[in-house]
């Protein structure tokens, strides 16, 4: 009998048909149980001079453990550990167990995936959005990846958070530092939080996050607070230099906690704040005077573009001279050091750059929820952008400066006999 239906079935809109995807699982299936066999092997062979009294071998395999189906960047794949047994386990002496280092024994997902999660859910990805947004990564049966599993995650960075702020700091030194306070407005609370952080380059070369910590606005009793602690912690060897905004709050606690630490405003926020005295058909040009002060070859030439550019707007804009000379020392200090450093140490960009991204999270989720999860989600992401961090240009230039070589306008001083006689 010919059926007269006519009615096709069409695709849900969940349900993707990806061969590529299965035949690329399936291969990874088998490749794994390949490398975990081999991995046994190979152990089974370092340990073939373990021998039991009468000669047996000590260690011996001893079939698989279950079914477990672990997630990946391809979605999920099933795979059974190798069991190895030590003979001699009920014997005097210590048993000899075997731990996979590719499949380790309560691993349900792999490490890139364990940190593809926090990324997602910093940068926008909201923990009721989770299951969706990586059931088109991963397909749609994705287990160990509910809300829970995340909130769990969560915990886990906190524990993270707390053992980060009480390490040991007796073994580190910073050459130079970059200070700024981010303010972040939380839904649940009346008033937005101040994330002071410290971020330092070790001699080295090497940028670290070195301080942070929610604060009562760019206050000298909370930079104070953060000094000291990092102080109390190990940390007794000053900065040879900081760099930072006009926060009045830090350089006066700076003064107090490491007072041989030389002082560098950054340039881009005096930029910022000497154009904002400016009427706006005014500012492109004195934007390019200002550049010309900052990328002066020397002192010399940097201080005639500063008497240059007070003579130029003075008459008529007093304001935004008087702010621009006032901390004209603190601006060109970075003369002082090499001049492969100058990029680095003009600017708080170090710090500017990371919050941007911070910044762009909390636009999409409508602000953090409360102070602690804005400072979680602040720590996770200075974090995981410090693993692409740039190294200082001119590294080998830092151990002169922690040696104390002094340096003008970029360059290193030779001493003279009188000076080392003196």
């Amino acid at each position: 009998m010919t059926s007269n239906i006519t009615v096709l079935p069409l695709r849900q809109p969940d349900a993707v048909n990806d061969p590529l995807t299965a035949v690329l699982r399936d291969g990874a299936r088998r490749l794994l149980a390949q490398a975990v066999e081999a991995e046994a092997e190979a152990f089974l062979t370092s340990m073939q001079d373990a021998r039991l009294a009468d000669g047996r071998e000590r260690i011996v395999r001893h079939g698989h453990g279950p079914e477990r189906v672990i997630q990946t960047g391809i979605g999920p794949v099933e795979v059974r550990r190798v069991k190895l047994r030590d003979r001699a386990s009920g014997e005097n002496g210590e048993r000899i167990r075997f731990t996979s280092a590719i499949l380790p024994r309560w691993a349900r997902r792999t490490r890139s995936l364990d940190a593809l999660l926090p990324i997602l859910y910093l940068r926008g990805v909201s923990m009721g959005d989770f299951q969706e947004a990586l059931g088109a990564l991963l397909g749609k049966d994705a287990p160990n990846l509910s809300p829970s599993v995340i909130a769990r995650l969560r915990g886990g960075w906190e524990a993270d958070y707390a053992r980060w702020q009480r390490r040991d700091l007796s073994a580190r030194r910073y050459v130079y530092i970059w200070a700024d306070g981010v303010y972040l407005q939380a839904r649940m609370e009346p008033q937005a939080d101040c994330m002071l952080v410290l971020i330092g380059a070790t001699p080295e070369g090497k940028k670290e996050l070195v301080g942070f910590q929610v604060g009562i606005r760019e206050s000298a009793q909370s930079w104070r607070e953060l000094l000291v602690d990092l102080k109390a912690r190990g940390l007794v060897i000053a900065p040879e230099m900081a760099t930072g905004d006009g926060a009045l709050g830090f350089w006066k606690a700076l003064e107090e906690v490491c007072p041989a630490t030389r002082h560098q405003r950054c340039t881009v926020h005096k930029t910022a704040n000497v154009l904002d005295k400016l009427p706006k058909s005014v500012q492109p040009a004195a934007k390019v005077d200002l550049r010309e002060i900052w990328t002066a070859p020397d002192r010399a030439t940097a201080e005639t573009a500063v008497a240059v550019f007070a003579e130029k707007y003075g008459p008529k804009y007093e304001k935004a001279v008087t702010c621009l000379v006032k901390d004209r020392d603190a601006l060109l200090t970075f003369y002082d050091f090499p001049a492969e450093h100058w990029d680095h140490l003009r600017t708080s960009n170090p710090i500017e750059s990371v919050f941007a991204t911070v910044r762009h999270r909390t636009v999409r989720s409508k602000g953090a929820l409360s102070q602690d999860t804005a400072r979680l989600m602040v720590f996770k992401l200075v974090m995981a952008a410090a693993k692409t961090w740039r190294r200082l240009k001119g590294e080998n230039q830092l151990p002169k400066v922690v040696a104390g070589v002094t340096f003008r306008n970029g360059v290193e001083v030779a001493n003279t006999p009188e000076q080392n006689a003196a």
